[in-house]
């Protein structure tokens, strides 16, 4: 029988597992998106677009609920305190998604240029504020997030929507938008017909060196000057979800320690220079089917840092660092996470088979001539 201290550590594991999904699946349809001005000219090549990530932008959108859903259920306060300080940020986030479905549900309804050009825009819209705003958040949560705990564990959030724009949190959004264009051109150069493959992977290569740019740039950030966090007193891991049973300290360097004490985590940035590299390297030998694979494994490289980086912390606060959210001490009872666990091993394997089929049927190029000939039933 697991006990509670595994089922928390798999939990962790699962939640970097699902958020990794996301960004591989979700990410490539979001790039897509934020490439649609630049890559496609004509209107044709602008449903060419469309419809290279229609048809499957839905399905990997599992990947975010399944996410908001393991978040909810298995660290209700790492929900609860990251929807509330977050909440207009996320608000525009999800503001933005939604202009997804109905920019492919009306774009084609009116024949126009003005209205084809307002969705297009909005479509683009719809890539470009999530990825923004994912990175950012990302970026505040490695460097804690101003929210206290008082002795019933009810949060007080002080920051606000500005406070979160600050130069550290800014800097990963943009290492968010340039992994996300340098997947969806990948994507596109694999699935869309010329010229709009030949364009996107140009800026496919051009996006995965500025996202290895920026990396190091973060990385030297982090080493000169960002604070991380540290447990200075014992921690029991099979111990009640209490975060404020611990005291924490902020040290320099601290999202680096992990690695001075783990260095087979070095593996996680080992992941983004590799992949980004083989991107460039394969996007020039036309290599396309292994180019997208590698974005992809720059994409989870970026999560894994991210995550490898600041374990055992979930969500550190800045203005009471003993009040932090850590693996240990913020989670569902053990009997829940037993419960959940078991409903996953069951259905996780049904998406992903249920997904790997969908690609199978979908496989192939959309070509302007397949736009041109079908321009009365597609996006």
């Amino acid at each position: 029988m697991l006990d509670y201290e595994i089922l928390r550590l798999i939990w962790w594991l699962l939640l970097g597992t699902l958020l990794i999904g996301f960004s591989v699946m979700d990410g490539f349809d979001i790039g897509a998106a934020m490439l649609l001005p630049f890559v496609a000219r004509t209107d044709n090549e602008r449903r060419l677009v469309m419809n290279t990530i229609g048809p499957v932008w839905e399905g990997n959108q599992v990947w975010l609920i399944l996410g908001a859903g393991a978040i909810f259920a298995a660290w209700p306060m790492l929900y609860a305190v990251a929807f509330s300080g977050f909440y207009l940020a996320m608000f525009l986030a999800l503001a933005a998604l939604i202009l997804r479905p109905v920019s492919f549900k009306f774009h084609s309804e009116v024949e126009h240029p003005l209205w084809r050009s307002f969705w297009d825009f909005a479509l683009f819209i719809s890539g470009t504020v999530p990825a923004l705003i994912f990175g950012v958040a990302v970026g505040n949560a490695l460097q804690g997030v101003p929210f206290r705990l008082d002795g019933a564990l009810r949060m007080t959030y002080e920051g606000d929507l500005l406070g979160l724009l600050n130069p550290f949190a800014l800097l990963c959004g943009l290492v968010s938008c340039a992994m996300l264009v340098m997947h969806g051109g990948a994507y596109l150069a694999l699935k869309a017909g010329p010229p709009v493959a030949d364009r996107a992977a140009a800026y496919a290569r051009f996006a995965a060196i500025l996202l290895l740019a920026l990396f190091i740039i973060c990385g030297v950030y982090v080493w000169v000057g960002l604070e991380g966090y540290k447990i200075t007193s014992a921690l029991v891991h099979n111990g009640p979800s209490n975060p404020l049973l611990k005291t924490v300290a902020r040290v320099p360097r601290g999202l680096l320690s992990n690695y001075a004490t783990h260095p087979w985590m070095l593996i996680a940035p080992a992941l983004v220079f590799a992949g980004a590299g083989l991107t460039i390297v394969l996007l020039r030998g036309q290599r396309v089917g292994l180019t997208l694979i590698a974005s992809g494994v720059a994409v989870a490289g970026v999560v894994a840092t991210a995550g490898l980086s600041s374990f055992p912390f979930l969500l550190p606060s800045s203005l009471d660092p003993n009040a932090s959210l850590t693996v240990w001490d913020s989670s569902s009872s053990r009997t829940t996470l037993l419960i959940m666990l078991v409903a996953t091993l069951i259905f996780l394997p049904i998406v992903l088979a249920y997904t790997a089929f969908i690609y199978r049927v979908l496989r192939g190029r959309v070509t302007m001539a397949y736009v041109e000939d079908n321009s009365s039933t597609l996006y």
